[in-house]
């Protein structure tokens, strides 16, 4: 696989993740670039990375505001779980991450890709890694059949990953593998005319290419009827804190409630510990997550007196606020979508910016 290398060397994006060997930055990279566009990556990482400098500096940080600076790159678990593994290095390690890919995988957030990257880039570690990219790059050129998403499947892949993984330059050779498949090996009309291995591999020479990797379809996601309420007081929007633990935890919405065209004004107010009134459709919207496909109803509505939520509901508090609080707000994608989508709701331009593509 010299080659590959070769290859690698001449023709590899300039990313800025790329720039570094800083282990924490790399861990940082990875754990953004989990089901994230590279493009919307590139320009959160180095804001992000210029707040919290440090391991030590995302420790210490509020975890309001660590979400607020991971605001529109979704998957906010993500994001927390990077907060409890840089607190867990603090306490553990001294806030340096440990060097062997078996320590790192004890580590919150931390699983054995993200660790065989770490190890392999950061430190030099022979190390292998497995994404969607490497897992279909190895099952092509080496013709694998087993469905990739198994158990089974998993570790043959991760088998052979091991066993081409060189003692001389490790990371240079897994982020070969991860560049291959992200710019040549692509899922659907894979570029092979210009791939450097194409000589070696035997998906190609059996004209089965398009046939793998093998993998079982995934189940359409859930269908999830929503309501959502667009609130204003003046210049200010009500917006509550979903409770930590669930889906959307710690960020801050419009009020929502699941919706299966029942009295919703009477479930907001059991939600809200108060009454809406005059409420009024305004839009729709839709939001797919991995599992569940979102169609909201967005509807504005006035409230007379202080809500105050409820216990055992969705919210654990609720607030009025204002253009000037919502810079760096932690708030979901889907909760800037139903905000931009309510003509009543009298904010500055720019006081909401666009969803970035994901």
């Amino acid at each position: 696989m010299h080659r590959l290398g070769v290859w690698f060397d001449a023709e590899r994006r300039d990313l800025p993740w790329r720039r570094t060997r800083d282990p924490y930055a790399i861990w940082l990279s990875e754990v953004m670039l989990q089901q994230t566009r590279v493009k919307t990556v590139e320009d959160y990482f180095p804001r992000f990375l210029k707040k919290y400098p440090t391991v030590t500096a995302l420790a210490h940080a509020d975890l309001g505001d660590v979400l607020g600076a991971w605001s529109g790159l979704g998957y906010y678990r993500r994001a927390r779980a990077l907060y409890a593994g840089a607190r867990e290095v603090v306490t553990q390690y001294g806030g340096k991450l440990p060097g062997d890919a078996a320590s790192l995988r004890t580590i919150a957030g931390i699983g054995p890709y993200t660790a065989g990257a770490i190890a392999s880039i950061a430190f030099g570690v022979q190390e292998p890694l497995v994404d969607g990219n490497v897992a279909r790059v190895l099952a092509r050129i080496f013709a694998l059949r087993c469905d990739v998403r198994s158990l089974a499947g998993s570790r043959e892949i991760w088998a052979t990953a091991a066993d081409l993984v060189p003692a001389e330059r490790p990371g240079r050779h897994n982020e070969s593998l991860m560049e291959l498949g992200a710019t040549i090996c692509l899922p659907r009309e894979p570029r092979c005319d210009v791939c450097p291995v194409r000589e070696l591999c035997e998906a190609r020479g059996q004209g089965i290419v398009s046939e793998l990797p093998v993998a079982k379809k995934k189940k359409p996601p859930r269908e999830v009827a929503m309501l959502a309420l667009v609130s204003r007081r003046g210049q200010s929007v009500l917006l509550g804190r979903r409770r930590t633990g669930g889906l959307f935890g710690g960020l801050w919405e419009p009020p929502m409630i699941e919706w299966a065209q029942n009295d919703a004004e009477a479930s907001l107010r059991d939600m809200l510990g108060v009454a809406v009134s005059k409420m009024e459709r305004v839009g729709e919207q839709i939001h797919v997550l991995t599992h569940r496909r979102f169609r909201i109803t967005i509807a504005t509505g006035q409230i007379r007196k202080e809500p105050t939520p409820v216990s055992g509901t969705t919210y654990e508090c609720l607030a009025w606020k204002g253009a000037s609080e919502l810079d760096g707000l932690a708030m979901s994608s889907l909760a800037k979508k139903v905000l931009l989508a309510c003509p009543d709701v009298a904010l500055p331009a720019g006081a909401l910016p666009p969803r970035p593509p994901e």
